[in-house]
């Protein structure tokens, strides 16, 4: 070997040995014989010090989600045509003396803004999550909760039962039904000959929503002044008549400890499906498994409130943006945010032009699309999420 191979082989051996030392986090002292000198690499003073600044800035983080969706439950309850005292709210709420507010009132905040507020935070939570598992799913920050035809379907079910004037009666389940049936077509029109992949998914899931919005046109040139009315009102997402149920927030609960339980898979599977082989994941059964947990919480989102959009899309990047890649965090974030985000922006959609009300869609429209470029223009959306930085 001659002096100069010699010489180039050490300093690679030296890079290596500084990268080395910046992943462990240690002060260390590498000899080195060349020119006679010694490197000394100085990392974080100690690993201990770098783990108790992460719990604190989660710590952080969580306090200021919690926060949020106080804050949300609270603009529900006290927005509206109608004022009441937030004090006469806490009173009724928790049981004390409640006397002192009328029946009225009573039933205002008992049937119409607790189940709304409700409904509201279920169905955030419910989006967001789907938004995070699409986005890992088919491996593109551009993924969202109906990007695979599965509000196209519910759709199609609830408007035709607004058609026949049935919607009071089976509106939810028309909805769910065909939610549903465009999980299933999508799912086996995808995986029907050469096997199930993403890309495979992705396009049969556009072309299929592509075709359940060509029936809702003609359905929508096909009705009444009156049904047109309301069925543009489901389009745009609407929650005055929606109600949170137990069953919903139990579906939050149980898809929420599924996925945790898969949060390093999910870390690993970010980064690329050969890597996540690499490491021992089953990408195959991850992806049936995200497939079905995201397409049930947005069949129930759907049903819930209509399509409600850019909610599934933006609260991810926020969280990824404010530093939870790892999706041990990112998964109970995005629950949290989600759904004090639509709290919030369905107690402004009933306040801005008041006594009347706007679909809730159409606020988080306008809040997402600045939001979004934002994100965008910031530089630190990644253009694949195999960027994530997380551990797995």
């Amino acid at each position: 070997m001659t002096v100069l191979e010699s010489s180039h082989l050490q300093k690679k051996q030296t890079r290596l040995h500084r990268r080395q030392a910046d992943l462990t986090g240690f002060m260390i002292t590498l000899p080195d014989d060349f020119n006679g000198k010694t490197y000394t690499v100085d990392g974080p003073s100690s690993l201990k010090e770098q783990t108790g600044r992460s719990v604190r800035a989660d710590a952080l983080l969580f306090g200021l989600l919690i926060m949020l969706v106080v804050i949300g439950f609270i603009l529900s309850l006290t927005s509206g045509s109608v004022s009441i005292p937030l004090s006469d709210i806490w009173q009724l709420l928790f049981g004390m003396d409640s006397t002192a507010i009328s029946s009225s009132q009573s039933r205002i905040i008992q049937e119409l803004r607790l189940p709304r507020a409700l409904a509201a935070f279920a169905t955030g939570a419910m989006l967001a999550l789907s938004g995070v598992m699409m986005q890992v799913l088919l491996r593109n920050p551009l993924a969202d909760p109906y990007i695979l035809g599965i509000s196209g379907g519910a759709a199609v079910g609830a408007l035709s039962v607004i058609m026949l004037g049935l919607a009071a009666l089976w509106m939810p389940y028309a909805a769910f039904t065909g939610a549903l049936f465009s999980v299933l077509l999508v799912f086996g029109l995808a995986g029907r000959r050469q096997g199930w992949s993403t890309t495979r998914l992705l396009l049969t899931g556009v072309v299929i929503s592509a075709g359940w919005g060509a029936l809702i046109n003609l359905m929508l040139s096909t009705s009444s002044n009156q049904t047109v009315h309301s069925m543009l009102f489901w389009l745009m997402g609407d929650l005055s008549q929606s109600r949170g149920e137990r069953w919903h927030f139990l579906l939050i609960v149980v898809v929420l400890a599924l996925m945790m339980a898969q949060a390093r898979p999910l870390n690993a599977m970010a980064r690329g499906d050969l890597q996540a082989a690499a490491l021992g994941v089953n990408v195959r059964r991850l992806r049936l498994m995200l497939y079905l947990c995201a397409s049930l919480l947005t069949a129930s989102a759907v049903t819930l409130a209509g399509s409600i959009g850019f909610v599934g899309l933006i609260i991810p990047h926020m969280l990824r943006l404010s530093g939870a890649r790892d999706h041990r965090k990112l998964l109970p974030g995005a629950a949290l945010l989600g759904g004090s985000f639509l709290m919030m922006a369905d107690s402004l959609a009933r306040t801005v032009i008041a006594p009347q009300q706007l679909p809730v869609g159409v606020l988080t429209a306008m809040l997402g699309v600045p939001a979004f470029l934002f994100i965008l223009y910031r530089g630190r959306m990644p253009t694949n999420t195999s960027r994530n930085r997380a551990l797995p």
